[in-house]
């Protein structure tokens, strides 16, 4: 196995670590998430650059890297919904998941015509707000509640009920676009009459 598979590998195997963090109640525990996270954000930047740098493209680096994007970052936002400091509602987690199984569907019919679906600007545009947004409300978590920084309650509620929740749906109006873009380039494959 080469070194990008082995970074996408390690994505997948830090998912459970960071929910494990999220959910057990333990001293800096939302600090322990977002290492956790952060180090998954990384290997995600890097296994795709190895893999072109170096001519390492494999299948099942094609396979298991969006499916590990998409996994970790679902998986964020589903605690997310679960967690009352964030305000956020299932309704992003919702639309994002949808999009994803179009994506996937699309990506699916292109396969079999031998057409490959790369992941475009906007894709890439929608994946990097994405992890952005979901580290910036787990240093906001780690602020409060693991270092107990003693922020004015207006600027808490602030935060909590309107800016990560503003991060969270700008990067599911990018998921959508990002979508429309895909369904758009790939539409010629979806034939109703077959």
């Amino acid at each position: 196995m080469n070194l990008p598979n082995k970074l996408t590998l390690l994505r997948v195997l830090l998912i459970p670590f960071f929910l494990l963090f999220m959910y057990l109640d333990f001293p800096m525990h939302y600090f322990a998430a977002l290492v956790v996270f952060g180090a998954a954000a990384i290997t995600d930047a890097l296994d795709g650059k190895i893999a072109r740098k170096r001519n390492l493209v494999t299948n099942f680096g094609k396979f298991l890297d969006p499916l590990a994007d998409k996994v970790l970052v679902i998986s964020a936002l589903a605690v997310f919904v679960e967690i009352p400091q964030i305000k956020i509602g299932a309704i992003p987690l919702i639309i994002i998941i949808a999009r994803e199984f179009m994506v996937s569907g699309l990506r699916l019919l292109a396969a079999n015509s031998g057409v490959v679906v790369a992941a475009g600007m906007w894709g890439k545009l929608k994946t990097a707000f994405t992890m952005v947004a979901i580290v910036a409300a787990l240093v906001w978590l780690t602020a409060c509640y693991d270092l107990s920084f003693n922020f004015q309650e207006t600027l808490k509620n602030a935060v909590d009920s309107w800016i990560i929740p503003i991060l969270i749906w700008i990067s599911t109006a990018l998921t959508i676009i990002s979508g429309g873009v895909y369904l758009k380039g790939y539409w010629h494959l979806i034939d109703a009459d077959k």
